[in-house]
């Protein structure tokens, strides 16, 4: 028999300094509640007496619960890594695993470099924009667009009806100016004998004259319908009308135009085909006003170099050099244009391709220059790590100058020789940021 059940069923006064099994002790108001609610009960069953009871004890029991000590944890934490302020301590394991590799700094002779927009055009000293002169009807086209094409190559040929006209023109001024020929002969012979008199020759000596120019302005036509001297000589010996047009290559190069079909009918003021020698081609960039003193003018007659890049080929370099520099800037965009001329042997460049125009100063010697991968930037702060042993590395603050897009320029904070870390150096960055936070 408990405590309770025994204070319950006598009479006997309680002691308040009882103790209880556990060692604590009751208040006495809560106890002399809980006999006299036991003498009420007292003819209750058992069952009713533990559940008044149950509530205040439990009570009772939360509240010196909580204000117990807390049992002390026998886990161990885990072991931290040992740092210093502003170092950061590996293992050989995760500097492996991290990819960290470490160089010295050096010195070397510096350049820094320039990259504009620019835009791949053809050589416009090798482009033919071909067009008739003659209106006419196209009979049928012998090439395709791409098509390499050899210089006097036949492209197309037309049917013209205003040449065969213009061409029997020419005949016609022709035999006009032989009658006027031997007519005015005639005359003269008469003259002599006096069977004519003078204004008879004279008036056929301007009939023959007149006719002359006809028969020049007639030649003159056919030569600005697109017709050459040796076409007009066996024009006149064989007294034959061509009226169709050969269209022809005027050099070796490509077909990159094509606006005909066959059966269609052209008018002089169409162009027909654009041939380009696409073995060269031009660059056109805009400089912008603050970057011209890096277009260097002691080198412009021999071509200044510079490198040219498309994304098409991100990872070939095509060399060329500056064959012209504008001499007023744009007033709306403060630019100047520049035109580069590069060799393209392989026709890898095609016109208009975007590119990337790469222009350097003057070198600088001696300049103690670091990996732009060995630069981390945490807000307005720049740092690297320097090695101090083989599996510590210190945090060291650096001031920047000019980058070459590779390597950047160390103003100070470095030394030459010191060993920093030129790859992986973001692992040490979130292992010190995360001792930081």
């Amino acid at each position: 028999m408990n405590l309770f059940q025994r204070r319950a069923r006598s009479d006997e006064p309680f002691n308040v300094h009882e103790s209880t099994p556990q060692g604590l002790y009751f208040p006495a108001a809560l106890l002399q509640v809980i006999l006299r609610i036991s003498r009420v009960t007292r003819r209750l069953n058992k069952r009713t007496f533990l559940a008044w009871l149950f509530v205040p004890a439990c009570g009772f029991f939360l509240n010196v619960g909580c204000d117990s000590a807390p049992e002390a944890t026998t886990e161990a934490k885990a072991p931290e890594k040992k740092t210093g302020r502003g170092v950061v301590h590996l293992t050989a394991e995760e500097i492996q695993r991290g990819g960290i590799e470490v160089k010295p700094v050096t010195r070397v002779d510096f350049r820094t470099i320039r990259d504009f927009p620019g835009t791949v055009l053809p050589n416009q000293h090798a482009v033919a924009e071909i067009t008739t002169l003659v209106r006419g009807r196209v009979v049928d086209v012998y090439v395709d667009l791409g098509q390499e094409v050899k210089g006097g190559a036949l492209l197309a040929i037309l049917y013209s009806s205003e040449l065969g006209l213009a061409q029997s023109a020419y005949l016609k001024a022709v035999a006009h100016l032989y009658v006027a020929e031997r007519a005015f002969s005639r005359a003269q012979s008469l003259l002599e004998e006096k069977v004519i008199g003078l204004a008879e020759m004279q008036r056929r000596e301007g009939e023959m004259i007149s006719v002359r120019a006809e028969k020049r302005e007639s030649q003159d036509r056919l030569r600005l319908l697109g017709m050459s001297s040796e076409q007009i000589a066996r024009l006149d010996r064989e007294q034959t009308i061509q009226s169709h047009v050969p269209i022809v290559a005027p050099f070796d190069g490509r077909v990159i135009v094509r606006n005909m079909t066959k059966g269609e009918v052209v008018e002089t003021t169409e162009k027909l085909f654009i041939v380009a020698d696409l073995s060269e081609v031009w660059v056109i960039a805009n400089i912008p006003e603050k970057d011209i003193p890096y277009i260097h003018q002691d080198q412009l007659k021999n071509g200044q170099m510079v490198e040219v890049i498309v994304t098409t080929y991100p990872d070939q370099v095509f060399n060329g050099k500056i064959t012209y520099v504008g001499d007023v800037l744009d007033p709306a965009t403060r630019t100047m244009r520049l035109r580069l001329e590069l060799p393209n042997p392989h026709r890898k460049l095609k016109p208009e391709m975007y590119a990337t125009i790469r222009i350097y100063s003057d070198p600088e010697r001696n300049v103690l220059v670091v990996p732009e991968s060995a630069i981390q930037r945490d807000r307005d702060r720049r740092f690297v790590f320097v090695q101090r042993d083989p599996q510590s590395f210190e945090v060291r603050d650096v001031k920047l100058g000019q980058s070459s897009g590779d390597i950047v320029k160390i103003l100070d904070g470095l030394t030459e020789g010191e060993s920093i870390v030129t790859q992986g150096a973001f692992v040490l960055k979130s292992e010190l940021l995360g001792e930081q936070i």
